[in-house]
């Protein structure tokens, strides 16, 4: 320790932590009183975080990856000056409290980013990172520096054994993001024993293999080492792993072991742990000389920092009007709608390409737009301007991911919350391999968006493992998240549109690998109502069709021949039945009254959600099969006759 006061502010991190744990009869203790030193040293001698204003665009991120850590990363913002005061600690891990079991973006002052799911902290950091670049090429001038932060990750054994967080750590190590230092909690130790049954990874060749620098501290208690070693690594021109050597749930009595990870000290075991430490002082007490330490150093620093900040930001304004009104909307998110000269098309086209090139149009427009695919710019016809983000050309909006679909997405959610709007595509089918990382875009309320093409089984000669027939289905039962399934180019535009204009949940728009025809019968204010009446009978009708998608126009085909048979049916048009739920029920009521109950819905892929609309449903609940795509729509029966068949049976 560097004196008694750095001991005294370290052990008070732990027991504080511990305490909440007990206290709560959840948690986990064991990252918490191991790492302690390690934030510790951090925050008081190198982030740049103001309390006062936990939002400023020129922070220094803190990422804590090792969500499961949480109550030690409350304790540590309670003592830097955060808006949580005592009884929030005392509240941790209880109903209505602003300290959640794992940390939660938007919920507490303080926390960057959702975590918990391991590797999703290091992943979105990486994102963090990349941001920082692409903004301090674009509008750093010699004489105004707005952007020059660095994000810092705490991570254990178990992150660095996510998929998740090698295929991030990949791309940090080839785009040279030198502004990225992640702290490892090393103590061999997981939750179901040591690390050594699981893994025998040198994560020194293994990192420095990915381009990344490697340091080590060997003791995790030395507060010197970790200094010393942290200041290296922010001079290093590559990202760097600080290897931090520790013992889980250190000064506990079951230190060292997997039995402290995740299971809370009984009140006898924090006594111990007390004595241990050699800490006298009342339970949830944090003694006067900690909260000073922490003014005079984190505190004090940041509020330089953030002063600098704020004076540099005035003469930017004054020198660089431009350039601030524009920085101003993009960390904003504040798009308004514009006179923007979009494509406009009058014969059949793929939705994916139209994607593709609406998106192009409005990163003119939008310059906070950074897009980017898993490999797949050249089949979802997805792609950032401005040339490929690399260390050669941070300015670049275009990332490529390569084949790291994972990354790609929490990536996104990362360059999204530092004021860019993310996008990110692929193959629909794919979109498994990343639920998660949408997931927590989903439950932070940030605007990701997610471009998806070849989204139904007329991918066709590819087979079964790349059409998509389940994954509607999980994502529009997401809380949070729209779903879009445009049915023409129009519809196309229109999603990518209201997805840029929106901030508050992502949004997944999937895309036709086949050409679709323009339809007379798609409108905007309909649209963006979520589900409309696209066509109406010339009497009352007795029948609805509800679709969406490439599977729409099939639909609109049936109902006119239909009507020309004396059958009168409706057709709506249902792209996004996530904005639908949040009409009025008289909106709701006039596209879909009670009084037709001869319903049915038609779409290729799982039946499961429409039952919440229609008894009656033409889906595929079976994986698809690989032929070619004209013998596709007659084998599982999406034809205007076998959906006047089914309507007629009705």
């Amino acid at each position: 320790m560097k004196n008694k006061y750095d001991t005294l502010a370290v052990n008070t991190l732990r027991v504080l932590s511990a305490s909440m744990i007990t206290k709560a009869k959840s948690g986990h203790p064991g990252i918490c009183l191991g790492s302690a030193p390690i934030v510790h040293v951090l925050f008081t001698e190198f982030l740049n975080n103001y309390s006062g204003n936990s939002k400023w665009p020129g922070r220094d991120r803190f990422v804590l990856s090792a969500g499961h850590g949480s109550a030690l990363l409350y304790a540590l913002l309670h003592v830097s000056g955060f808006d949580l005061n005592m009884e929030d600690l005392m509240a941790f891990r209880q109903k209505g409290s602003r300290t959640p079991g794992h940390p939660e973006y938007g919920h507490t002052a303080g926390v960057e980013v959702t975590t918990g799911p391991l590797g999703q902290g290091l992943a979105t950091a990486v994102g963090f990172a990349m941001a920082e670049k692409n903004l301090a090429s674009r509008y750093n001038k010699p004489d105004a520096t707005l952007f020059d932060y660095k994000t810092y990750v705490l991570c254990g054994d178990g992150d660095l054994q996510e998929g998740l967080a090698m295929e991030a750590c990949s791309l940090a190590g080839n785009f040279k993001l030198d502004n990225l230092v992640v702290l490892f909690d090393s103590n061999d130790i997981q939750l179901d024993g040591p690390t050594y049954k699981a893994t025998s990874d040198n994560i020194k060749l293994k990192f420095e293999a990915m381009n990344w620098s490697y340091l080590k501290v060997e003791d995790g208690n030395d507060l010197v080492a970790i200094s010393k070693a942290i200041a290296k690594a922010n001079s290093l021109d590559k990202p760097t792993i600080i290897e931090i050597k520790t013992i889980i749930g250190y000064g506990a009595s079951n230190q060292g072991t997997s039995a402290v990870h995740g299971k809370p000290l009984t009140a006898e075991q924090l006594e111990e742990l007390k004595v241990n430490l050699d800490y006298h002082y009342p339970e949830f007490t944090v003694p006067s000389e900690v909260y000073d330490l922490y003014a005079q150093t984190f505190g004090k620093r940041s509020k330089a920092s953030y002063d600098k900040y704020q004076d540099t930001l005035q003469y930017y304004k004054e020198k660089y009007p431009n350039e601030y009104n524009e920085l101003t909307i993009l960390l904003n998110n504040n798009y308004q709608a514009k006179d923007i000269d979009l494509p406009i098309y009058d014969s059949p086209i793929s939705t994916r390409k139209v994607t593709g090139q609406v998106l192009s149009k409005l990163a003119e427009y939008y310059p906070g737009l950074v897009a980017g695919s898993a490999d797949l710019a050249s089949s979802c016809m997805i792609k950032g301007i401005a040339g490929d983000f690399a260390y050669d050309n941070y300015a670049g909006r275009n990332v490529c991911y390569g084949v790291r679909e994972h990354a790609m997405a929490s990536i996104v959610n990362g360059l999204t919350l530092s004021g860019l709007k993310g996008v990110g595509s692929g193959f629909f089918v794919f979109s498994d391999y990343l639920k998660d990382s949408i997931r927590l875009g989903a439950i932070m309320h940030i605007p990701s968006l997610f471009i998806f093409s070849h989204d139904s089984v007329c991918v066709g000669e590819d087979g079964p493992t790349h059409e998509p027939v389940e994954q509607l289905a999980g994502l529009r039962a997401m809380p949070n998240l729209n779903v879009v399934r445009p049915a023409d180019a129009k519809e196309a535009t229109w999603a990518v549109l209201g997805a840029m204009h929106n901030n508050t949940y992502p949004t997944v728009i999937t895309t036709s690998r086949q050409d679709l025809p323009v339809l007379a019968e798609t409108n905007y204010l309909g649209f963006i109502k979520g589900a409309y009446i696209c066509f109406e009978p010339k009497t009352e009708p007795t029948h609805i069709i509800i679709s969406c998608g490439s599977d729409l126009n099939i639909c609109l085909q049936a109902a006119k021949e239909l009507e020309a048979e004396g059958v009168m049916t409706r057709v709506v048009s249902m792209p996004s039945e996530f904005i639908f739920r949040m009409q009025t029920e008289e909106y709701k009521e006039l596209v879909l009254p009670h009084k037709i109950t001869k319903r049915l819905a038609v779409e290729m892929g799982s039946t499961q959600p429409w039952y919440r609309y229609a008894s009656n449903v033409l889906g595929i609940d079976d994986f698809g099969q690989s032929m070619p795509i004209k013998q596709i729509y007659e084998f599982y029966g999406f034809t205007t006759s076998h959906i006047k068949e089914l309507i007629e049976k009705m």
